[in-house]
């Protein structure tokens, strides 16, 4: 069991941390295994390879690494399985960890501290809904040892900004500090792209896709009839809001607030009314639904989830009386998804103005909830809503980086589409019952997921997508680039589809993806074997799949029922 003193990690893991003098006196920079991204998928990474020997370097663009966990402000999201299986041990390690720093750290109530599988902030889309700083004092506890023993240089606020490529393969990565604009050039035999928006592709020209692929690319059936790379999920930039009932916390009307409050998002099928507003498209119905919101409640109504404690992650019940004034929830709600246009693939400009209105739209919700939105009581707004900057690490409050749902992903040896895991289509290949049928079995597979194929409204002018899935495997051929040698996807740009990212990208999977990826690099460092060539030779193929099942990778799932 992992415990973690009350010294915040962050304050040591600043910009560098290394411990040879040669990475240290700014040389470049050499590893068995460079990972740049210090997503989720990235630590992960980072995590299986150390584990396995090897010396690597990780990178990441904000101060904090954990992707979704941390800097992005998203309470993990999984399946209903979790607390027993379908998940490598690692990851099961981590959610344990969790839960150890609020025994070991928080004044939590007798009942509270009783309960072995705790929910810190008691919302309802996750058994394990908590503050990102704790979840970041975890991740930097687990790869604290490692960075004593000099086997791992840590650079924050560090983004990739060029490659160079010998052949097929990447021969070294620069990195550019955000804070001093000092490069530095890290190099190794393997490079894994655990990036949000998969940037090492087109640094390294490796062949990707963005968007929504057609049907005659993928034979999906809910694919459009012609290929869409600019149509992507919305993005969020997440916030933590809190409640003081007593005082006005109002904050100064947001400069593009009219445009917001009376914007109507223009996707088909329709949205039913305003995009500030309690009521939206069901997700698997699109039909309009009443959402509630209340700070003042625990709980919900019969058919009306209160918005206030679907992300909770600090629940003031579960503390000692006088500890937390009141909770605290993260919005990340369908009213502050952008759908304006894109994070990636326009000019820096573009991508920086779309950015800007994320966040602007983000600050418009809070004032709208301050001022406008509707009470239960009758009343409009709740000026005792307030951003909450202690929680999410910055001055304003927002999160430190949009959530990504969609990245850059790969064209990889194998591609995961909708015929291979989503139920209907898996009912009409096999006929098959839903109570019999399973995904697509993978002789490749390096781990396992569950979550509906899950789509939020898109930059190209979709509604939801929504349906279900199975429970899938992760395979191997879908970690291996079509063409270049050494540069593995960590996180989500691996080979899926616009419509199967929507289930490859929860935190479960992406942990998964990320600790098979590390393993992998640090196998072929060891074995001197290349990717393609584990995948394709059975004996090799076995070798790797035991080592992953030795380190706590489930490889198949036992027989559940479709998401």
């Amino acid at each position: 069991m992992l415990t973690i003193s009350r010294r915040r990690f962050a304050q040591t893991f600043s910009t560098l941390l290394v411990a040879p003098a040669a990475w240290a006196a700014g040389q470049e920079i050499e590893a068995d295994v460079v990972i740049i991204g210090g997503s989720t998928g990235g630590v992960a990474a980072a995590l299986a390879a150390l584990r396995m020997g090897r010396r690597v370097i990780l990178t990441e663009e904000t101060a904090w690494i954990g992707g979704q966990l941390t800097s992005q402000g998203v309470p993990p999201d999984e399946h209903p399985w979790i607390e027993g299986f379908g998940a490598t041990r690692a990851y099961r390690a981590y959610r344990q960890a969790v839960r150890q720093y609020y025994f070991d750290h928080y004044p939590l109530t007798v009942e509270a501290r009783s309960n072995r599988h705790l929910n810190p902030g008691g919302g309802s889309v996750s058994r394990l809904s908590h503050e990102p700083k704790v979840s970041l004092a975890v991740l930097e506890a687990m790869l604290a040892p490692y960075v004593t023993a000099g086997r791992l240089a840590l650079l924050t606020s560090h983004r990739p900004v060029a490659a160079g490529m010998q052949g097929d393969r990447v021969r070294a990565v620069t990195v550019e500090s955000t804070v001093t604009g000092r490069r530095r050039t890290l190099s190794g035999p393997y490079f894994l792209d655990a990036t949000e928006y998969g940037d090492l592709l087109p640094l390294t020209k490796t062949e990707f896709v963005t968007g929504f692929e057609s049907r005659k690319e993928t034979g999906e059936p809910h694919a459009p009839e012609q290929a869409q790379p600019e149509n992507h999920q919305a993005f969020t930039v997440c916030f933590a809001a809190g409640y003081d009932k007593d005082a006005d916390r109002t904050i100064e009307k947001p400069q593009n607030y009219a445009f917001w409050r009376d914007y109507v998002p223009q996707i088909t099928p329709k949205w039913p009314g305003k995009l500030l507003d309690w009521t939206y498209s069901a997700p698997a119905t699109l039909a309009p639904r009443e959402l509630a919101f209340d700070p003042t409640r625990d709980g919900s109504e019969p058919g009306r989830l209160n918005l206030w404690i679907y992300r909770r992650i600090v629940r003031a019940e579960n503390y000692e009386p006088g500890f937390a004034k009141s909770g605290v929830t993260i919005v990340n709600w369908p009213q502050n998804d952008y759908l304006l246009g894109n994070l990636y693939g326009g000019s820096p400009e573009e991508n920086a103005r779309h950015l800007e209105g994320g966040r602007e739209l983000s600050r418009c919700l809070l004032y709208w909830m301050q001022t406008e939105a509707p009470r239960p009581d009758g009343g409009a707004g709740w000026r005792g809503l307030h951003f909450c900057p202690e929680i999410m690490g910055t001055e304003d409050g927002l999160a430190m980086y949009p959530y990504v749902r969609e990245a850059r992903r790969i064209l990889a040896e194998r591609i995961v589409t909708e015929l291979h895991v989503g139920t209907d289509a898996r009912m009409q290949a096999t006929g098959k019952s839903r109570e019999e049928v399973t995904a697509t079995a993978f002789d490749d597979s390096v781990g396992i997921g569950s979550y509906r194929i899950d789509l939020h409204p898109s930059t190209g002018g979709d509604n939801y997508i929504d349906f279900s899935s199975l429970p899938f495997q992760i395979p191997l051929g879908a970690l291996i680039p079509k063409r270049v040698e050494n540069l593995i996807p960590a996180c989500k740009n691996l080979g899926v589809t616009h419509l199967t990212n929507g289930c490859y990208r929860l935190h479960p999977v992406e942990w998964n993806i990320g600790e098979s990826a590390g393993a992998l690099a640090a196998h072929c460092v060891a074995e001197k074997q290349a990717p393609r060539q584990v995948r394709n030779n059975q004996k090799l193929l076995r070798a790797f799949q035991s080592v992953l099942t030795a380190q706590g990778v489930e490889l198949e799932w036992p027989r559940v029922r479709p998401r």
